[in-house]
């Protein structure tokens, strides 16, 4: 149901006995890797068209890197909006009206007559199309996948790295034949692609087999009958609780077998909201859950993914004059590009393969730290080197390194340290919401400072800062996450949590004692 309406056939979910791992995920993870080329791939491609740009409209260079960050910014802020509306309306029918906006903006944008026209098709529409197609679609390749998670991810995002590297020549060849208008409008044709990702992004859903479910919930109502005899009363509670919880959604069963729990007190916490999230998506379809703020860790990766968004898109925008600047010719400096997408892909690629091994699986975090700490000293690089060979080694390992963030960052919200997969949507929504304003600010800083120094190179410093500052943030995650920072208000947050779950205890154990008794009879 959707809000009341009756879902039809084609949209309803897809449905298993336990996370899959594979099935219907494969299509999935092939749409994702669709969405990728033409969101992220066509924005890190965006730097072609630059030169362009400033020469027809007569504009600077953060005058025109302002069509970029207000596309990001739309695109991040929004996140909030396209969970809400993926968990109103589901995956499928988001996507596609996204896919729609993202075709529509950029054909309209090969009409353009002005920069501030462009402001508004290019960044406003276009970067709200992104943002209904990108993370909605991310969200749900991740139910699908639990033990290949890491890796399946890191395979189908490569579809960004391949745009770069295969799209960003041929439109710079094409744009060199037919003008950057009439390659504008054929990027605009091919992201109607996404509308056809967004149909087979069928939601998935966990039931349980009945029959073997049954026979053992019955014998554990009746060892909890015979114990009530004895006058273990919490016992019996206890029992006929998890005899309700047998009954919910499998997705709760999974979260509650599959995930890595605390304490029993957690475990019940966990059960018991999902419980109460279920209930608010069927009565009051509103599902924005701002309450992630209250986790000092998720604050922290939340500092972390703001200030690592300073590097994200101001090299991809820069490189080509940068290179051009240091006597590389322009047709060269096209494949710097390429050298990126190349290395990202192999950088996807063994971060997919690395974080499967159970070795690492507890360190995730660190392993994100030290490419992010890598990251900053190669964008520093790009400030000192001079020559062709010296801004290729630059640019592949900068794209080595960026392939394994991008694939990662925002993934990682569902491992444990984090926030966990039970509130993922959640906090990726608000997680890309406070990554906008690095978003908006990163590309135009950029510009700023090639405007008043005249140096291409000068672009890269805030892009180094911010990855420095990031790599800060990223160090606290974990040690907030196990009460070392911010103790007592962590430690306030989980009383008050198991005094919700307390009461939600004793009131499902009300309701359903009649039940349970009319079960047990029955054996």
């Amino acid at each position: 149901m959707l809000c009341g309406l009756r879902t039809p056939k084609i949209l309803r979910p897809k449905e298993y006995t336990e996370v899959p791992d594979g099935g219907w995920g494969w299509v999935v993870a092939v749409a994702f890797f669709l969405v990728e080329v033409f969101t992220y791939g066509t924005i890190k491609s965006f730097g072609i068209f630059l030169q362009d740009l400033m020469e027809e409209f007569r504009e600077s260079n953060s005058r025109v890197s302002w069509i970029v960050s207000i596309c990001v910014f739309v695109m991040t802020f929004n996140g909030p909006l396209s969970s809400m509306l993926t968990k109103r309306f589901g995956f499928q029918l988001v996507v596609m009206f996204g896919g729609l906006l993202v075709s529509l903006g950029t054909i309209t944008t090969s009409f353009t007559s002005s920069i501030n026209q462009m402001y508004l098709t290019y960044g406003l529409i276009v970067g709200f199309g992104y943002c209904l197609t990108f993370l909605p679609t991310v969200t749900i390749l991740s139910h699908y996948f639990l033990r290949r998670r890491s890796l399946v991810i890191a395979i189908s995002s490569t579809g960004e790295a391949l745009s770069m590297f295969a799209l960003a020549p041929g439109l710079s060849s094409l744009k060199g034949f037919f003008g950057w208008r009439h390659t504008m409008l054929v990027i605009g044709i091919l992201q109607g692609t996404i509308i056809f990702c967004g149909a087979v992004l069928r939601p998935i859903s966990i039931k349980p087999q009945r029959t073997q479910e049954t026979d053992t919930d019955r014998s554990s109502l009746k060892n909890a009958e015979d114990q009530s005899t004895h006058g273990n009363a919490d016992e019996v509670q206890y029992d006929k609780i998890n005899g309700y919880i047998e009954d919910r959604t499998l997705l709760e069963k999974e979260e509650s077998t599959e995930l890595p729990l605390g304490t029993n007190e957690e475990a019940e916490a966990r059960n018991n909201n999902g419980e109460k999230q279920v209930i608010k998506d069927d009565d009051k379809c509103t599902l924005l859950d701002f309450s992630i703020l209250k986790e000092c860790s998720f604050i922290f990766y939340s500092l972390f993914g703001l200030f690592a968004t300073l590097g994200f898109f101001g090299p991809q925008l820069y490189i080509i004059e940068l290179s051009v600047s240091r006597g590389v010719e322009r047709d060269r400096a096209t494949y710097m590009l390429s050298i990126m997408a190349v290395a990202e892909i192999l950088g996807r690629f063994l971060i997919g393969w690395v974080l499967t091994h159970k070795q690492v699986r507890e360190r995730k975090l660190l392993v994100l730290l030290v490419c992010v700490i890598f990251m900053a000293v190669d964008l520093l690089g790009f400030t000192l080197v001079t020559e062709f060979y010296g801004l290729a080694v630059c640019c592949s390992v900068y794209g080595f390194f960026m392939g394994t963030l991008s694939c990662t960052h925002i993934p990682m919200l569902a491992e444990e340290d984090v926030v966990g997969l039970e509130r993922m949507s959640a906090a990726a929504g608000v997680y890309v919401f406070i990554q906008s304003f690095a978003g908006l600010a990163g590309p135009p800083l950029g510009g700023v400072l090639v405007d008043i120094t005249q140096n291409y190179g000068s672009a890269f410093y805030s892009c180094a800062a911010g990855m420095a500052v990031s790599a800060v943030f990223l160090g606290f995650v974990r040690p907030a996450k196990r009460g070392l920072l911010c103790g007592s208000r962590t430690r306030q947050l989980h009383e008050d949590t198991q005094n919700e779950v307390r009461e939600d205890f004793k009131v499902n154990a009300d309701v359903n004692e009649a039940s349970s008794h009319e079960d047990l009879e029955r054996c």
